[in-house]
This record gives structure tokens, C-alpha cells and sequence, in this order.
């Protein structure tokens, strides 16, 4: 771990570019929109078409730029430290991040046979389940989600990341990492509740921080588990983990096809929106809609909350 909070990287350092094939029914238009959606988000920039983020490879941090042409996402970096080891791990990185490695076919035949879903197909045509790739920062994020709405969350996130997180500064301006859990692990609640953390998400935050030092949880042990009931098992057990936050890691960050955050707000509101429920639950006919989507339910569950920013949620 690095023991400074702000690094400068090489300012003028030749600009590197790495060329990655668009697969089919890829949308970078519209994974920008998911990641794009007029909340406080710091952890990376839109501008004029591009993305920039800065992310930690082996603890080497990097800050890099997605565009698009024609027929490429184009991937830039002008960190002089980018070995082509640490450029492979960037595009690997990537190409996770953006799930581009999937054939989402067999999905669009599944909506295309559902008479009220089936226009996801065309409206969200080339979207791809965005990950968050660090198993501390999606369970810290659910953490701050918890009971509050996204604009809120959003805001003590930033509060977090600004006060805890390290800060990389480049030609193209600063920007932030999530804080490393030896970091909040010797945070006081009192310090979290100076960012408008309430008692217990501050307790929570703290807990979650020490789990993964002690090496009750970490992403391999998690990884490790042969099955998703065992996986559930092992988060469900940790304080301020439930079934709603475990099973947005495991569609989130271990791409579980079939995980489905039950529960969630968003996605009983798009299913009620789509007359998909009979009230709030129903959770018999959730699941008979779901086992329809059978290795493809945490696709669906994206879709359904991409859905609640389309005039078109409305049964057809």
C-alpha cells in the first residue's frame, strides 16, 4: 500500500493507445449513458464522448481514456509507467468493466419473446452489464445505498473518496481512487459521521474495512467458492452484508449470470411499471418471470433499472 494520499503522474509522457474490437450489439453510447446519469459521481469523467478513470493495478496507479471510432474502442494512457504488462492488465481491465467479451444474443431472444420486454431489445440495443470490479468498493458502496436515494448515496461516496482515497493528478486534472479497506480500517464512526454517515453505515464501513485486512473476506476467497449458495453464505455472514448487497456484488463484480438483488427499489419499480407484479411482494411471480431469463437474470435485472430513465417502460 502506497503511504501518500496524492501522486503525480508523468505529466508529458507520450500518449499510449491500445486498439479494442467493438464486438456485435455493443453500445459504448449507451454504457456511457449508465455511467453517465446526472449523479455526483467521482470515481471517473465524462467528456465529449470519452470516459477517464483512474484505477490501481497491482498497486500502480493508472489513469486512462476510452473513445470510440468506427469499428474500435480506443484506449489511451499517458502514464510513462504503462509497461506493456501493466497495458495488457489495462485492457483486460476493460474489456471486464464492459462485459465485452459476451454474446448478449441469446438475451435479446429472450426479451424478443416477452410481449411487454421486448423492446428493451432495440431501445437498450448494445448495453452491457457494467461492473464494478473491486469487491471492497461494491460492498462499501451498497453500504452507503442502503435506505437512502442514489442522489444522496452519490454525495457521501464523493465525501468518502475525497477524504480517504488517494488523488492522482495528470494533464487531464485529478481524479480519485476508492479507499483501500487498511485505510478505513482505522477510521473512528465518529470521523464517518463528519461525512453524514449514520451510527451504523459508519459501523458497517468499519467492519466491512477490517474483514477484508483480517482475511475473513477478500475477492480470491470469494472467487474460490464453487457455488453461488456458498458464496451468498460467506457474505450474508459478515454484519451489514444481506441478501439485497450480496447478491449485487456477486451480479456486479463475480458476474453471476443469475443474481437478483430481490427487494431492490429500482427493480420493483420497473417491474411494477411493466405490470410484470401484482404488488411490491409478489415475489412468486418475480421469480416465474425470472426463471424465464435462466443464465441471463442479472442481465435482466440491469435492464429492468436501465428501463426506469425510458418513456418506453410502459406495457405494450
Amino acid at each position: 500500500m502506497l503511504n501518500f494520499s496524492c501522486i503525480f503522474l508523468h505529466k508529458f509522457a507520450a500518449m499510449q493507445t491500445v486498439l479494442l474490437s467493438k464486438p456485435d450489439l455493443f453500445s459504448f453510447k449507451e454504457c456511457l449513458w449508465f455511467l453517465d446519469r446526472n449523479y455526483d459521481e467521482c470515481l471517473h469523467r465524462i467528456d465529449a464522448e470519452a470516459i477517464t478513470k483512474a484505477i490501481s493495478l497491482n498497486g500502480n496507479p493508472l489513469v486512462f481514456t476510452l473513445e470510440e471510432d468506427e469499428k474500435n474502442i480506443l484506449l489511451k494512457t499517458e502514464n510513462k509507467a504503462s509497461s506493456s504488462e501493466n497495458m495488457d492488465e489495462l485492457r483486460r481491465y476493460v474489456i471486464d468493466w464492459m462485459d465485452m467479451e459476451r454474446n448478449i444474443e441469446p438475451f435479446y431472444e429472450l426479451l424478443k419473446r416477452d410481449k411487454k420486454l421486448s423492446y428493451m431489445a432495440k431501445d437498450f440495443s448494445g448495453l452491457r452489464l457494467i461492473g464494478i470490479a473491486d469487491l471492497y468498493e461494491t460492498l462499501c458502496w451498497c453500504i452507503i445505498g442502503q435506505q437512502i436515494n442514489l442522489s444522496f448515496a452519490y454525495k457521501i461516496k464523493r465525501r468518502l473518496v475525497e477524504n480517504y482515497g488517494r488523488k492522482l493528478i495528470t494533464s487531464k486534472g485529478e481524479f480519485l481512487l476508492f479507499p483501500e479497506p487498511e485505510t478505513m480500517a482505522g477510521i473512528t464512526e465518529e470521523k464517518l459521521k463528519e461525512l453524514q454517515f449514520s451510527r451504523q453505515k459508519a459501523n458497517y464501513i468499519i467492519y466491512i474495512s477490517k474483514a477484508f485486512c483480517e482475511g475473513r473476506i477478500s475477492q480470491g476467497k470469494l472467487s474460490a467458492l464453487k457455488t453461488t449458495e456458498e458464496r451468498l453464505e460467506l457474505l450474508t455472514s459478515l454484519k451489514g452484508i444481506g441478501e439485497w448487497t450480496a447478491n449485487y456484488a456477486l451480479m456486479k463484480t463475480l458476474r453471476d449470470p443469475d443474481s437478483v438483488p430481490y427487494g431492490d427499489i429500482g427493480l420493483l419499480n420497473a417491474l411494477s411499471n411493466h405490470q410484470l407484479i401484482r404488488d411490491r411482494k409478489d415475489k412468486k411471480n418475480m421469480e416465474k418471470l425470472f426463471r424465464k431469463f435462466e443464465g441471463w437474470k442479472s442481465y435482466l435485472v440491469f435492464y429492468l433499472w436501465r428501463s426506469l430513465a425510458s418513456p418506453s417502460f410502459q406495457a405494450k
